[in-house]
């Protein structure tokens, strides 16, 4: 599933081609026919990112709300148009660019009341100008589940996905499975802070990376972590923990990264 920062420079790029243009809205696929009715013609006033939830809203105030999930995709080409490749499930076309959706975990035009529902059901997203970390550390603070846990659940704190939760809470010295109730202020706001930082190198450099100094590879991300998928830490050279925290893969160092309860 792509992180928040993936998301956030979708938004920045389409905002540049899209935003101010009447848009073509069309569903190469077929699934979406009805709700590229309803944009098609109309002006795309922005495109915003609220964590891992893409926004693009126009000018009669329906709103096209796109997560990608686990398999979805985005092509952003100029024109003149090309073929669809795979299952499109909307296409965008402005006056210079097309944007194709494939595989999108939800696709669906929203109302302004719709907008404001679901933008109460996420939690501060670090990338956001807007964001209030207070409202996420309200919840952590008062939650006994893992501090693992709840800085990837998108309803307390947007944004940060599996690779980013492993390397911030290595960054910061904290064990994952410390609950949150047990994470000080002052631990949360350097977790905040972190996470700010490198989502913000992950929009610039369309990469994540998490190692100071280092710099985007052809090869995926090994060279740019520090303890995910490692065997080992690089501050203590000791043995890095594998176990799984709601189904996702999370690494610890239980030496840089004491447990407490």
């Amino acid at each position: 599933m792509p992180e928040g920062h993936t998301i956030h420079r979708a938004a920045r790029d389409h905002h540049k081609i899209l935003a101010g243009q009447k848009l073509t809205v069309s569903s190469p696929q077929g699934r979406f026919t009805d709700g590229a009715t309803i944009l098609t013609g109309h002006l795309c006033l922005m495109v915003e990112a609220f964590g891992k939830h893409l926004l693009y809203r126009f000018d009669h105030g329906e709103a096209l709300h796109v997560h990608l999930g686990l398999f979805g995709r985005i092509r952003k080409r100029k024109l003149p148009l090309v073929a669809p490749q795979g299952e499109v499930r909307v296409r965008l076309v402005s006056g210079t660019h097309s944007v194709d959706i494939n595989g999108p975990t939800i696709c669906r035009v929203l109302g302004p009341e719709d907008v404001l529902m679901l933008i109460a059901r996420i939690g501060p997203d670090v990338l956001r100008a807007d964001a209030k970390p207070d409202l996420a550390f309200e919840k952590i603070a008062k939650s006994k589940a893992p501090i693992g846990r709840l800085i990837m659940d998108q309803s307390v704190m947007a944004g940060v996905g599996n690779i980013y939760r492993s390397e911030i809470l290595w960054r910061q010295a904290v064990h994952p499975e410390t609950p949150g109730s047990a994470i000080s202020r002052q631990t949360f706001d350097r977790i905040w802070r972190d996470a700010k930082a490198l989502l913000k190198i992950g929009v610039k450099r369309n990469a994540i990376i998490t190692v100071d100094g280092a710099r985007p590879s052809t090869k995926r991300y090994r060279e740019r972590v520090n303890i995910f998928a490692k065997d080992y830490c690089p501050k203590c050279k000791g043995a890095i923990r594998r176990f799984e925290i709601s189904g996702r893969r999370t690494f610890v160092c239980e030496t840089c990264q004491p447990l407490i309860k």
